[in-house]
């Protein structure tokens, strides 16, 4: 979806976003909220400062990447006021407010200093609460709280069911980030190290580093197994066998989470036969999204369904009700198979019973789990199963219960691979699900 047509969703965006703060402000005690920007971060004893990323309940209103300093004012019932702050700079380029349509659904200011940014605001905020940093200016502002958690909450719990626009915005940003990974895995197929895979990702994203959503994961063989692994080797390996690479991009602040796994052409057969059941196991986990679903129990599926290719390929030597109940398959599936998706990541309410505070509690053995909740149409979830072979769980395995169950000499073949990983973006509809990043090779 091009920018206009994201713009022409955006009204019932605000609208939304109006009657959900409205809801949230009157139960929290508040009239009125400032929606902070934030402000760059310094780097300890320099005078640079690290690459500046917006608040998640900024970008919720006003798509802007590079407004540091700048607030929403919204106060229940009103039109919501947008102080934009453009700095008076010749070291940097200051801000410049967008010629775009989703700008007439706010009263907009122009200010130039924090000064002039109280002073935009009204005189009485006594009912005001402010989300944002804790700046020393603010204890001269007559706010009612700074970030009360009763609202944060509230709104926090709202954030999980995305509205049309939001849902677009994630789809648009699954095709910008579908364009890196092709890259990616060319040039991983024409022998690039890890960081000639990465700028081919950035390129073909035509996005900068510190856009994208999260530092890219881009693992060579057994590296692979580390897995949140954060290096970018410059060196080519003397062979590729593998390629893990989980990387996103960002669309008006909404952020992708895609993962593929690849087996070089000389790959062991295991692992290309693990690659291509992995590939449909996930898919078979996507078909089990749906409203009234409760996420624990699709992780508990994906668990039981890697337990049961690790016992069809041989690497565990026992049955699948074995696998399970000894804990032996978990130590190849040691993470959640997802989490809710939006202005973050990780993002906020995956765990929430409710907006006052309850909270749904993790399964005993999945205490990674980061999202507990039933499923409701407008989530948006990745799907992520994976199995790894990882060295820090495996070799006390070694010496463990666990080490009767498993095939050493498997263990021994395919470390080298690291492990698979296979993960798309989900909306959850009022029927069943949407695949955002598997819609564009259906339809083609």
């Amino acid at each position: 979806m091009n920018m206009p047509s994201l713009d022409v969703l955006f009204p019932a965006h605000i609208a939304e976003l109006r009657s959900r703060t409205d809801r949230a402000l009157a139960a929290a005690g508040f009239d009125g909220v400032v929606f902070q920007s934030g402000e760059p971060l310094g780097l300890a004893r320099d005078d640079q400062h690290y690459p500046y990323k917006a608040h998640p309940h900024f970008k919720w209103w006003a798509p802007l990447a590079d407004a540091a300093g700048s607030l929403i004012h919204y106060r229940a019932g009103a039109r919501p006021q947008l102080i934009f702050f453009v700095a008076t700079d010749f070291w940097y380029q200051p801000a410049a407010l967008p010629q775009a349509t989703w700008v007439e659904d706010f009263d907009v200011v122009i200010v130039h200093s924090h000064e002039e940014a109280r002073a935009a605001l009204p005189k009485d905020l006594s009912r005001t609460a402010w989300l944002g940093d804790s700046l020393p200016e603010l204890g001269g502002y007559g706010l009612a709280a700074v970030n009360p958690d009763g609202l944060l909450r509230r709104l926090d719990y709202t954030r999980a069911s995305k509205t049309p626009y939001e849902i677009e915005c994630l789809a648009e940003a699954n095709r910008i980030a579908l364009r890196g990974h092709a890259a990616a895995a060319d040039c991983f197929a024409q022998g690039g190290s890890e960081y000639d895979i990465h700028q081919a990702f950035v390129g073909a994203c035509g996005q900068r580093e510190q856009e994208l959503p999260y530092n890219a994961i881009v693992a060579l063989n057994e590296a692979g197994s580390v897995l949140h692994y954060q290096i970018l080797q410059r060196h080519r390996p003397a062979r590729h066998r593998s390629l893990l690479i989980d990387a996103g991009a960002t669309c008006r602040g909404y952020g992708s989470d895609i993962t593929r796994s690849y087996a070089a052409s000389d790959a062991d057969s295991t692992f290309v036969s693990l690659l291509a059941q992995m590939d449909d196991l996930q898919r078979q986990l996507c078909a089990l999204v749906k409203p009234g679903v409760d996420w624990r129990e699709i992780h508990q599926a994906a668990v039981e369904k890697i337990a049961t290719l690790l016992c069809s390929s041989g690497i565990l030597r026992c049955s699948v009700e074995e696998a399970l109940s000894s804990g032996t398959a978990r130590l190849f599936f040691p993470h959640g198979i997802g989490h809710l998706l939006g202005l973050q990541v990780h993002d906020v309410g995956g765990v929430m019973a409710d907006d006052r505070g309850g909270m749904i509690p993790k399964p005993a053995l999945d205490p990674a789990l980061r999202l507990t909740r039933q499923l409701e149409a407008g989530f948006v979830v990745t799907m992520e199963p994976g199995l790894y072979f990882v060295d820090a769980l495996l070799k006390p395995a070694r010496s463990s219960h666990h080490a009767q169950r498993i095939d050493w000499g498997k263990i021994d073949a395919l470390a080298p691979y690291g492990g698979i990983r296979i993960e798309d973006n989900l909306v959850v509809t009022d029927s069943g699900v949407r695949n955002l990043t598997r819609e564009r090779h259906a339809a083609a």
